[in-house]
């Protein structure tokens, strides 16, 4: 009765190649070998097992908006958990209520829209997936290019062939739309139609933002037929592009205002959790009781992580801060070097397009040199950093790539 549950601390101990051999016998190989084996991180930096810093300019992949062991969030997930974990979804938690309000109100929502939690963002969207299904109609269109997910219903909504192929037959009735064609979209509407479901900024595809008016497009088709909007923000929500949600941006969506939109990767500021926003009160009726749920969705811990980390956002200005930074950076990097062929995105989420295909070496350099970034194509890099981010951090690394032998990547990769 009085043996001392020991707390993880020296036996975590060892080199990266030691936690790298051990990983391989222990992890499934869903994602290859781990680039390096982090043990700490503090702001917009990392270390590894073998003591390298490292700047995180990817941010878990638009996760860690605030950075890493920030003092705000790491408070309010302590004290959370100290009183108050989890409790099943029989129960709520003022934490949840608040959370939801707060989203509503943050993404122009009324009386009549509801919000529904999860712990990711495949989750989020395999239920408005489902959203879409309780219409009664049996079609659905996604765009070429879309990434919306993994698991069986949000794969369906994914057009990549590698990863949908080895899991085929997925559930039926989507079509995918040339990305950002006005015509073929209007082509292939219908009555039949139940939802249209855009990602405002293509992430997995290239950070590859919807061409001007092709939202408020959708929005009209939508209207005309009676489909839902469905508008997955889970890499683009919660500040990353400037707005709490890249629609809101004049040059995306403007006034657009989409039935549901699907969050999660910022919301928690590293904590799990995904969100549904029904904005529409048609939408937000569809899902009645026993028709969807998760276990651990809204969670008391995750929920007050999201109030911390919107709260962060407001406290401190950052999306001020995004805009400003993002608009400095996107054109720092569109004159550093031949190599850059173009430079897209909005906000702190950032693709810099190199001018053949030697994104991954590229990668592998820039990790080598102490900067994490994504080869998220085969000649894209995706930066999506920390909101906290300052220029003095980050133009280190426009230096870096200035210096990169532009015209010898160049011929390497055939360009």
């Amino acid at each position: 009765m009085n043996d001392v549950v020991p707390v993880p601390g020296a036996e975590l101990a060892g080199s990266a190649a030691e936690w790298t051999e051990r990983y391989g016998r222990v992890l499934m190989n869903t994602f290859g070998t781990p680039r390096r084996v982090l043990v700490r991180g503090e702001g917009v930096h990392v270390w590894d097992a073998d003591g390298r810093r490292y700047t995180d300019l990817l941010g878990g992949i638009a996760v860690n908006v605030l950075g890493h062991a920030h003092p705000t969030l790491t408070a309010a997930v302590c004290a959370q958990l100290g009183t108050l974990g989890h409790v099943s979804n029989f129960f709520t938690s003022p934490q949840q209520v608040a959370l939801a309000e707060r989203l509503v109100a943050l993404a122009g929502g009324d009386h009549e829209s509801r919000v529904f939690f999860a712990n990711s963002g495949t989750e989020a969207n395999e239920a408005a997936f489902k959203i879409a299904r309780r219409t009664g109609r049996p079609r659905v269109l996604a765009l070429e290019g879309a990434f919306h997910g993994r698991t069986m219903g949000a794969l369906a909504l994914t057009h990549k062939a590698a990863y949908r192929e080895p899991f085929e037959p997925l559930p039926g009735g989507v079509e995918f739309v040339p990305f950002g064609d006005a015509a073929a979209l209007e082509a292939a509407m219908g009555d039949d139609v139940a939802a249209i479901v855009l990602e405002p900024v293509q992430g997995e595809a290239g950070v590859r933002p919807l061409p001007p008016g092709f939202l408020a497009h959708a929005r009209a088709l939508a209207d005309r037929h009676g489909a839902l909007l469905v508008l997955d923000e889970v890499q683009t929500g919660v500040g990353r592009t400037g707005a709490w949600f890249a629609h809101q941006l004049p040059e995306l969506g403007g006034g657009v205002r989409p039935d549901v939109v699907t969050l999660a990767k910022g919301l928690g500021g590293g904590i799990p959790i995904g969100a549904v926003v029904a904005l529409s009160g048609r939408a937000a009726a569809l899902l009645g009781p026993g028709q969807h749920g998760t276990t651990f969705g809204g969670n008391p811990v995750a929920t007050v992580a999201a109030l911390a980390t919107i709260g962060v956002i407001e406290r401190d200005g950052l999306l001020g801060r995004v805009r400003d930074l993002g608009d400095r950076l996107r054109a720092a990097l569109r004159d550093v070097t031949p190599l850059v062929a173009e430079v897209r995105g909005a906000g702190l989420l950032i693709a810099i397009e190199l001018g053949a295909p030697v994104a991954a070496r590229v990668a592998d350099d820039a990790l080598a040199a102490g900067w994490i970034v994504n080869p998220v194509t085969p000649s894209t890099l995706r930066l999506a950093p920390p909101l906290i981010l300052t220029w003095e951090q980050v133009s280190g690394f426009v230096d870096w790539l200035a210096g990169l032998p532009a015209d010898q990547l160049l011929n390497e990769g055939g360009a």
